[in-house]
């Protein structure tokens, strides 16, 4: 895998910014009052380690961290966003004043640690079907605060994003349906609306999946329905809109149901950023 930008995603980068500032207030707070311990002329080296095989993700993040708390502080990198990083592996080094990579040290490895678990889930999903003509997206089910950060180290595993949040594409629920009196009404309003922006229908049943269709909603979404079912009802039919898989979706139920995947196009999967586990990280002052 290669490095990607942070400024792949509309907005990333203020983002950072945003997010490193918060959480250096949070954990600073008026002073690192162990860090006094140090003497304040003391140079130190550390090296970040993972303790774990993961996808590494939240170089910005760092260099913002020890960027707006002492610009003295170099970073050497052995990592790049995107890359696979082995167990015991260095990820990078910093070197500067003991006391600005002390005080640093939790809230850049918070950072790291979140995103590359995020990449490291994603990229264990984008395995799954590396081969077939599908593309596995996240949900807006992320951390308040950090969306865009998740959906960017989403990008770094390998998969894809869905819809950022409530403004860049529609998606078409049951309350949604049922206020507008139909899916047919409801996609046309949608179409006059944003002319444009993506609109997707969620759907339960046959029946809806065929309204669906007739609309010309661009995705449909198949909210935990029989694929094989669906497989035998779209027999011989010809159709553009996009497939959707979703409700629940996990690895066992990827690899049980692959064999079915010949209608599916995307599969949108919450536990990208909900379920993730952080990456193992350490810091170790060398000298």
């Amino acid at each position: 895998m290669t490095s990607k930008p942070a400024q792949s995603l509309p907005a990333l980068r203020a983002d950072i910014v945003r997010n490193v500032t918060a959480a250096l207030a949070e954990d600073v707070g008026d002073g690192d009052i162990t860090a006094l311990l140090v003497p304040a002329h003391e140079i130190a080296h550390a090296r970040v380690i993972t303790r774990e095989e993961c996808i590494f993700c939240g170089r910005d993040w760092v260099e913002e961290t020890f960027r707006q708390l002492d610009p003295g502080v170099t970073i050497t990198w052995h990592a790049e966003d995107g890359q696979q990083a082995s167990a015991n592996s260095i990820l990078f080094e910093l070197k500067g004043p003991a006391r600005s990579l002390l005080t640093g040290e939790r809230t850049a490895l918070n950072f790291v640690q979140l995103l590359s678990g995020v990449a490291t889930t994603a990229h264990h999903y984008a395995e799954l079907v590396k081969d077939l003509p599908i593309q596995i997206l996240d949900t807006r089910k992320t951390l308040p605060g950090l969306r865009l950060a998740q959906k960017y180290a989403v990008t770094c595993g390998g998969c894809h994003n869905h819809r950022i949040g409530l403004f860049d594409a529609f998606l078409i629920k049951e309350n949604h349906i049922a206020a507008a009196g139909s899916i047919e009404n409801a996609v046309t309003k949608a179409r006059d609306i944003a002319p444009g922006k993506p609109v997707e229908v969620e759907v339960e049943t046959l029946a809806e999946l065929d309204q669906a269709l007739a609309s010309g909603a661009d995705i449909i979404m198949l909210d935990e329905m029989d694929l094989a079912e669906v497989n035998r009802h779209l027999e011989r039919r010809e159709f553009t809109a996009q497939l959707e898989l979703s409700g629940g979706v996990d690895i066992s139920q990827i690899n049980a149901q692959k064999a079915l995947f010949k209608n599916i196009s995307r599969i949108s999967v919450g536990a990208l950023t909900k379920h993730c586990r952080a990456v193992d990280l350490s810091m170790r002052v060398v000298g």
